[in-house]
């Protein structure tokens, strides 16, 4: 074995069953790992200095083949069901035996860093990679630590061991197919094998942080934050993938905390992460600049984007792989943003819906049942690519807006974001980014920059004090008038050429609603049960 790279742990591999690697990588500054990654081919150096790699047949996470292993310190908390699918310690182990006998005279990469930019309630990790470009994203999104003595005497307190080229099989290893993605909590380790999806790196460690932190009282979300003229200031941004979170928390008038993953403690709001993994299919240069520069710079990965085979220059429109084209960049990147990834309390929650329906008021403000409904209800529409098989927008339901992400049960987050939300005396609202006029394939997308202006005004305290009016199918505030908007998108009825297929297609989705939440009944108050759509 052969150590390369600056300050190798002394707390070497080996800890993990790893004997006889080739030359191990560590702590590899982004030079050193673009040139890894043009010498092994496993990425393409574009114009202006971004790389383009592919993910092959993974261009989005597999949520099928998560599991987490049933073992005796998290199997009495975690939540069991279509998320959290149980796998046995023995076809853990057995998978691990086979991943460490695999990387055997093998290059391996390591990053070490935290998630978890406040120092208090960070996690160390350990990534350890087969792609040097894997090795790349994982240095562009967790937290980096720069000083010597720290990086030499690392231990990590949760590990991920991603080999995109060892697959499983299914007949005897418990999978669904050759991919998976394992979580041991007992272990404090992650096996990823048979996709090349950087995202499930990223993510695995999110549901570590949405772990372990709930039991300090803290609370993990899937949002984006900023703040404005002060870190008091703070807005959230819940919501899935392809919702508007990175989009709409990207504010040249605001500075950004992070895009994806946060925690609120008694302290105030932290970023987990250390970079931003925005998606790039058809950017707008004018509607979105901070993202597209960032797909013009040194360090960034772009996953699956085309590009000319001869200028080397990258076409954002080009969705021949994938409609889930990623651009993977450190937050250095965004001149807006706040390095430390800390800030103050929220004063405004919002949470993103893409209402495929077409039925859904553009803004409404919630009242703290209606935040708790809305928040374990998680409504959305699963976007093209983000997940394996989707190809057009489907009507979900996911709690906490970050269903797959949660091994435990969502009322354990519900909890804490109400209680939050009163100590803080935040503001919540509910944004439909999704579709108007009709559903999708009939209306169209609501346009981003209306939703940018009532955001605006949501969060300069411009509708504290609006007259509202209370919809029929869904019961929500929704404001009458809001400066820039036009009268008839704040009446989702009025922008319908058929108001009788809107009240159908309503009717529908409140329903929906309701059958929903009934996994809920005997888990939550009668308020919260009753600050539906009414019945």
């Amino acid at each position: 074995m052969q150590n390369f790279g600056p300050f190798p742990s002394n707390y070497g591999i080996e800890n993990h069953g790893i004997t006889n690697p080739n030359t191990v990588y560590w702590h590899m500054t982004t030079p050193m790992l673009y040139e890894q990654i043009v010498r092994r081919r496993e990425g393409d150096l574009m114009h202006l200095g971004p790389l383009v790699v592919r993910t092959g047949d993974h261009t989005g996470r597999s949520p099928n083949d998560k599991f987490t292993v049933k073992e005796p310190t998290s199997e009495k908390e975690i939540w069991w069901g279509d998320v959290n699918r149980p796998i046995k310690q023995q076809q853990f182990d057995y998978l691990l035996r086979r991943i460490q006998a695999y990387l055997q005279n093998r290059d391996v990469f390591i990053f070490e860093g935290y998630a978890g930019s406040d120092e208090r309630y960070r996690m160390p990790v350990r990534i350890i990679t087969e792609f040097a470009w894997h090795n790349l994203f994982a240095r562009n999104m967790f937290k980096r630590e720069f000083e010597p003595e720290k990086l030499s005497t690392f231990v990590p307190e949760f590990t991920v061991i991603d080999m995109p080229n060892f697959h499983a099989d299914p007949q005897f290893d418990g999978t669904n197919s050759q991919t998976f993605i394992l979580i041991d909590f007992g272990k404090k380790l992650v096996l990823i094998g048979g996709t090349a999806y950087a995202g499930e790196m990223k993510k695995s460690i999110f549901a570590a942080m949405n772990y372990y932190l709930p039991k300090r009282g803290i609370l993990s979300m899937h949002c984006s934050a900023n703040y404005g003229e002060n870190v008091d200031d703070v807005a959230l941004f819940f919501g899935l993938s392809g919702t508007g979170k990175t989009t709409l928390s990207n504010d040249l008038s605001r500075t950004l905390i992070g895009d994806d993953e946060h925690g609120w403690s008694d302290d105030g709001i932290f970023n987990f992460e250390g970079g931003c993994y925005a998606k790039v299919i058809r950017l707008d240069p004018m509607g979105e600049p901070t993202i597209f520069r960032t797909t013009r710079r040194f360090g960034t990965i772009l996953e699956n984007v085309a590009y000319d085979s001869l200028s080397r220059r990258v076409d954002l429109n080009d969705d021949t792989l994938t409609e889930n084209t990623r651009a993977s960049y450190p937050i250095t990147h965004v001149s807006n943003s706040d390095r430390s990834g800390v800030a103050g309390h929220p004063t405004n929650v919002i949470f993103l819906t893409a209402d495929a329906f077409g039925v859904m008021p553009p803004i409404a403000c919630l009242t703290r049942e209606q935040a708790m409904y809305h928040f374990l209800s998680g409504y959305t529409a699963k976007v093209a690519g983000t997940e394996r098989g989707v190809k057009d927008p489907q009507a979900t339901f996911s709690a906490c807006f970050g269903a797959p992400f949660m091994p435990l049960h969502p009322t354990n987050y519900s909890k804490l974001l109400g209680e939050k939300i009163v100590r803080h005396n935040s503001k919540v609202w509910l944004v439909n980014t999704g579709w108007t006029g009709g559903p999708y394939g009939t209306g169209e997308r609501m346009k981003l920059a209306y939703t940018r202006r009532m955001v605006a005004a949501a969060l300069l305290g411009e509708l504290d004090t609006v007259e509202t009016y209370s919809d029929p199918y869904f019961g929500l505030h929704v404001p009458v008038n809001i400066e820039g908007i036009p009268g008839e998108v704040l009446r989702p009825r009025d922008t319908w050429s058929d108001g009788e297929a809107y009240d159908a297609q309503a009717r529908k989705l409140a329903g929906m609603f309701i059958q929903n939440f009934e996994q809920f009944s005997g888990s939550v108050s009668e308020e919260v049960m009753a600050a539906g759509p009414p019945k």
